[in-house]
């Protein structure tokens, strides 16, 4: 299975967005769960999208696993490697993008990382360095207040600079717009300045279109997916990858059954879809101190709660509250118990509507989704139509038993009506 591009995602539904953009620009695309087994039989494709859940484990953790990752993309022909990243640069001080970034440089043999997390499809922009949700810098939207990575400095520089063993460089918009050319004599110009890493603005999908030409040319960029949309193009408009158009029907032929959704993602546009949601399913709201205290007991009532009300169509659990709410509840049991507790609990919720039958699951959240993919133990994807900005439908592949088709949206993704949307794309009425 020879490839041309190979991704190296740090969550999956990060993957999910990357997988989506590549195959929207006709690109071939495999997702898979972890590095997959040698004895995993795997379609033909342009692309593979390795997904880790690396985002927020210990900085040599995530080292080690996208290092895996790595050689087992190259091993396989992959002439390019994307560090795949949220689009919101989500991180602290101590890691994880800049450790990677550095172990993957000095894997591939690159003298400089094209870094960008931009995404204009999505509101995401980078200008002068800086990035904005929006219309506002990173520091002044809600992602301040992530429970696992508050963002508090829009300046992507000194973010990356501080995590970092190299020197972070800038690729100013006036040379993006310039054009590839431009950008690559840029980026050459830092590496012999000795910069390891360049932030790239981006603020149009044409800035995307130059920046890829540019990095396609190097063994390793590090971004979001707008930077793999640059690279798809490029990649295309080079004559390296064929582009295909997706077979959409064929992604949901034969899958019915059952249809739920989990969300565990406390970002407001997660929020919003939950009370859209409650006009049109039942909803329970579980409790995050219970998950932490009380664990078995609040799953168990859950999925009794569910397996009452399944035959009469899709149900919706969520773990998501308020900011204000999390933080009461981190202020108790501290973040990395209350984060944890919520992910394990979404997990088994997970696990036990598959149990129950379920065989269409929408899951919001990266970390929900991450533990969730994790504990039904699903190696890989078949990447279909697109549901919303940034998210596929998904069919699975290689694992026991039936067919599943699954939605795996970051917290921040999708509009209002989004758990009625992508049902729908499941075909379910």
């Amino acid at each position: 299975m020879p490839l041309t591009l190979g991704v190296i995602a740090d969550d999956y539904t990060g993957a999910s967005d990357l997988a989506n953009t590549l195959t929207r620009e006709g690109v071939r695309t495999l997702q898979t769960i972890g590095v997959p087994d040698a004895a995993l039989a795997l379609p033909d494709a342009d692309a593979v999208v390795v997904s880790l859940k690396s985002r927020s484990v210990p900085a040599d953790e995530a080292v080690a696993m996208s290092l895996a990752a790595c050689a087992w993309l190259k091993a396989r022909g992959a002439s390019h490697i994307l560090f795949k990243v949220c689009s919101t640069f989500d991180s602290t001080d101590a890691g994880n993008i800049g450790p990677v970034t550095d172990a993957l440089r000095a894997a591939t043999g690159a003298a400089i990382v094209p870094v960008t997390p931009a995404f204009p499809e999505t509101g995401r922009t980078v200008y002068m360095g800086h990035l904005f949700v929006g219309t506002v810098p990173l520091d002044e939207s809600p992602l301040k207040d992530h429970p696992l990575n508050p963002m508090t400095d829009s300046d992507l520089k000194r973010v990356l600079g501080r995590q970092s063993a190299g020197r972070v460089g800038l690729v100013p918009l006036k040379e993006v717009v310039a054009g590839a050319h431009a950008v690559a004599a840029r980026l050459e110009q830092l590496a012999l300045d000795g910069r390891t890493a360049a932030i790239v603005d981006a603020v149009f999908d044409s800035d995307l279109e130059a920046i890829g030409t540019a990095a396609a040319a190097l063994p390793l960029s590090t971004g979001a997916s707008g930077l793999g949309l640059g690279l798809a193009r490029a990649m295309v408009a080079e004559g390296r990858v064929i582009r295909q158009a997706i077979d959409s029907a064929a992604i949901a032929r034969g899958i019915g059954g059952l249809a739920a959704a989990v969300a565990g993602s406390c970002s407001a546009a997660t929020l919003e879809q939950i009370a859209v949601a409650e006009a049109t399913m039942p909803v329970l709201r579980l409790s995050a101190e219970r998950l932490v205290t009380h664990p078995d007991e609040e799953v168990a009532e859950a999925l009794a709660w569910a397996r009452e009300r399944l035959g009469t169509g899709p149900v919706l659990i969520a773990a998501s509250a308020d900011p204000q709410k999390v933080a009461e509840v981190q202020a108790r049991f501290g973040r990395t118990a209350a984060g944890l507790a919520v992910e394990h609990g979404t997990a088994a919720i997970s696990q036990g509507l598959v149990g129950a039958g379920v065989r269409r699951l929408v899951i919001a959240g990266g970390e929900t989704s991450g533990a969730s993919v994790d504990r039904l133990k699903l190696p890989a994807f078949l990447v279909g139509p697109e549901i919303a900005a940034g998210v596929p439908l998904l069919r699975t592949e290689g694992q026991a038993g039936a067919p599943m088709l699954l939605a795996l949206k970051s917290g921040n993704f999708g509009g209002p009506d989004f758990f009625g949307k992508a049902l729908a794309m499941m075909g379910v009425a």
